[in-house]
């Protein structure tokens, strides 16, 4: 069995990189569209190409953020746990835990929780 020193040596060699990160180590941080929803970004943009974020969000109970819009990315939603809203350009759908969601370039969508727990949303931005 290869040693510590072994492993980073071969790391070295091949250029592997690995970041692997567990999101009870993540800081929390508001979203730029509600303070009251926190955040863990754990991919920001500029760390993988086309990627703007890997993020998990957790919306508090009646709370939701405003309509918007992205003219520079598509966005892809997945309902962790919780129940909720998305309306995108004056559609409404609800969602809840397994729903996957794609917002594309310019559409304007708010995304709302409607249940009594908290909505958990995993999601990533793909820049264009």
């Amino acid at each position: 069995m290869p040693t510590i020193y072994k492993l980073i040596q071969i790391v070295r060699v091949y250029n592997i990189f690995m970041k692997i990160l567990n999101l009870s180590e993540i800081h929390e941080e508001p979203v730029s569209h509600n303070p009251e929803i926190l955040k863990k970004v754990m991919v920001r943009s500029g760390h993988i190409p086309k990627l703007t974020n890997f993020t998990q969000s957790r919306i508090p109970s009646g709370v939701f953020a405003p309509a918007h819009s992205h003219s520079d990315m598509y966005e892809v939603f997945l309902v962790e746990s919780g129940s909720g809203v998305f309306k995108i350009d004056g559609n409404t759908v609800e969602v809840s835990s397994g729903s996957c969601v794609r917002v594309d370039l310019n559409e304007m969508h708010e995304i709302q929780n409607t249940g009594q727990y908290d909505l958990v949303l995993t999601y990533f931005g793909v820049e264009v």
